[in-house]
């Protein structure tokens, strides 16, 4: 049993690669984004599209691989992931004009949204149940972790006063790719996914591996689960219109609380306080180092607490923080580490409730026929957002706007209470009980 537990830790370590990857890939550009813009001479408007390209992919990506990940497989689809990310890389190291570099960021938007959806996924379907809610959080763990690489990552690389510093900093990203690529190769397939192939001995292999006690009635469970209903049946139907809605409110508060719109414009935000470039990346990696450390926090708690507790305490401290923020900014006298502070409480409360919640709940809540199609729902309602926000975010900032914005992440977080009241309780369920509760017949 000790040897099953630490090969499911290594199966969940390898399949959290890509969230490093989605982590370092969606953040990177923060550092890059100012390179870029003197590079090509950007508008306004071109370098916020720019910025924002890559939210796009994710959106193609999030929306497209369900399908391969249905026909293919779990697995396999992680492998092409792991090729576009790479890819991606050395195009955008190595574009030579500005419709190359942005053809490259927005396939490497595709390998985020692809792998949003396909990592927690993959995940859930493997873990067990008392497991599941750390194993996928440890997911959210690696994105904060590529997260706090590029923060490092960009700071070393402006101080060696590099020629195109940009470039550097867009193309590092091929070293994990590759090695995310290789260790693919030894872990194996989700069996729930197996056994929607109706290849049964090769799931009972699997389940044995991660030390199920109970092989054939987890296998029985499973088949159950699946004969319920058609494994082609659409999503959007009234049966499933509770994990429809636990899935589009996570996501959806998720992003409106304002995250990525410090995470891409950290450095702008800081700067605004008063704080000069070169500081301003350094204490970056402060607000990534927080990130990091509750995001773990979030990961050991999340099964013994549960996800709805998560969501009351971080709603509550989002509120507090994001308010400090709006003072911050009608307040200028202040300064630079009050701002700094308010977002460190924001990013730490953020960390351990939205961050660590949104793909455990995702990936949970529907049944295993349409699990790939809730995914994509999910995943899609995320980005779509997280485009929005990232693409206007500058604009509100640059227009005097920066109080009332986020004002508007606050009563988003605010929010987030009155969701988790009406979330239900789903940890050390397995799958197939959570289906049974959500799904109405």
């Amino acid at each position: 049993m000790e040897k099953a537990k630490k090969f499911m830790f290594y199966v969940a370590f390898v399949a959290s690669l890509g969230g490093f990857l989605f982590g370092f890939d969606t953040v990177v550009v923060s550092g890059a984004e100012k390179g870029i813009q003197n590079y090509y001479q950007l508008s306004g408007w071109l370098h916020g599209f720019t910025m924002a390209v890559a939210l796009f992919g994710t959106i193609a990506g999030a929306l497209f691989c369900g399908r391969p990940a249905e026909k293919f497989g779990r697995l396999a689809s992680l492998k092409a992931i792991a090729y576009l990310y790479l890819f991606s890389a050395l195009g955008c190291a190595f574009a030579t004009n500005w419709w190359i570099l942005i053809f490259f960021r927005f396939m490497g938007g595709v390998a985020v949204g692809a792998s949003s959806v396909v990592g927690p996924m993959y995940i859930a379907e493997i873990a067990p149940a008392d497991w599941r809610g750390r194993f996928v959080a440890f997911f959210q763990f690696n994105i904060v972790l590529g997260l706090v690489t590029a923060y490092i990552s960009n700071w070393w690389l402006s101080g060696l006063q590099l020629t195109d510093d940009w470039r550097w900093m867009l193309g590092v990203l091929a070293l994990p790719s590759v090695l995310f690529a290789a260790l693919l190769y030894t872990i194996p397939e989700s069996p729930r996914w197996l056994v929607l192939m109706g290849r049964d001995s090769d799931a009972g292999s699997v389940l044995s591996r991660i030390g199920d006690s109970n092989v054939t009635a987890a296998l029985n469970q499973i088949k159950d689960s699946i004969s319920q209903t058609e494994i082609s049946e659409p999503l959007f139907q009234k049966k499933y219109w509770k994990p429809i809605l636990i899935a589009f409110f996570v996501a959806t508060f998720n992003q409106l609380s304002g995250i990525n719109a410090i995470n891409y414009y950290a450095p702008r935000i800081l700067e605004a306080a008063g704080v000069f470039r070169e500081s301003a990346l350094l204490q970056s990696i402060f607000i990534g180092m927080t990130n990091l450390i509750f995001t773990m926090l979030g990961m050991v708690v999340i099964d013994k607490f549960g996800r709805k507790n998560l969501l009351y305490i971080g709603s509550v401290f989002m509120t507090i923080a994001l308010l400090s923020v709006a003072a911050g900014f009608k307040y200028e006298s202040l300064g630079g580490y009050y701002m700094l502070f308010s977002l460190m409480l924001y990013i730490a409360a953020f960390a351990m409730s939205l961050g660590a919640v949104i793909w455990v709940l995702i990936s949970e809540v529907f049944p295993t026929s349409v699990r790939a199609k809730g995914q994509v729902f999910g995943s899609m309602t995320h980005w779509a957002w997280c485009a929005i926000l990232t693409w206007v975010f500058p604009t509100l900032v640059e227009s005097g706007l920066s109080v009332p914005t986020f004002c508007f992440f606050a009563i988003m977080a605010a929010l987030t209470f009155v969701f988790a009241l009406k979330l239900p309780v789903t940890k050390n369920k397995s799958l197939e009980e959570i289906q049974k509760e959500l799904t109405s017949q």
